[in-house]
């Protein structure tokens, strides 16, 4: 993966042959702060949802050389979560697909983008309600949990999203255009 400044990226990845990827409460709580410490320090994290057997990730490098970084940090985070899960399961190989993609994302799209992975686990019938899945940042953005994981202030400079409120909160539900969908992958 290629990462520059300046760019928001998408940064998507499943389970092999799209299997699952948490097994517990205390593994999203695990590759969460894998997160926090190997990616925080080259990237500005936007928006976040981790799926049964996927993740979605919105992120800016945060300087020129930080993408180089930014790569090894995903290395480190998938293979160290993957040998801690297979530890745990009593399994080998491989638990992510080969290749981490990143989709570099300008204006609109970037937007939808945003909304797209906080749409994640209501278009998957895993919640009725966004705000009631635990493992992205939609709650922090609604105000309902304090998670400082994502840098909002950046988001909404980056994003033009309605401030926090009803405005917000409308304009995240709102529905995403499947032709908007194709250029976010």
């Amino acid at each position: 993966m290629e990462f520059a400044p300046d760019c928001l990226y998408h940064v998507y990845n499943r389970g092999n042959n799209r299997q699952p990827l948490f097994f517990s409460y205390a593994n999203y709580v695990f590759f969460l702060r894998k997160v926090r410490t190997h990616l925080l320090p080259c990237c500005d994290m936007l928006a976040y949802c981790l799926m049964p057997n996927h993740f979605h990730f919105l992120l800016e490098a945060k300087t020129p050389a930080a993408g180089k970084t930014l790569n090894g940090g995903f290395q480190t985070v998938l293979s160290s979560y993957t040998q801690a899960v297979n530890k745990q399961e009593q399994r080998t190989g491989s638990l992510f697909q080969q290749h981490t993609k990143a989709k570099c994302l300008e204006g609109e799209y970037a937007t939808t983008c945003f909304h797209y992975i906080h749409q994640n686990p209501m278009k998957a019938n895993l919640v009725n309600r966004m705000e009631n899945w635990e493992f992205s940042s939609f709650k922090d953005y609604c105000g309902l949990r304090k998670g400082t994981l994502c840098y909002q202030q950046r988001a909404f400079e980056v994003l033009n999203l309605p401030p926090p409120g009803k405005a917000f909160y409308e304009n995240a539900y709102g529905v995403i255009r499947p032709e908007w969908v194709e250029h976010l992958f």
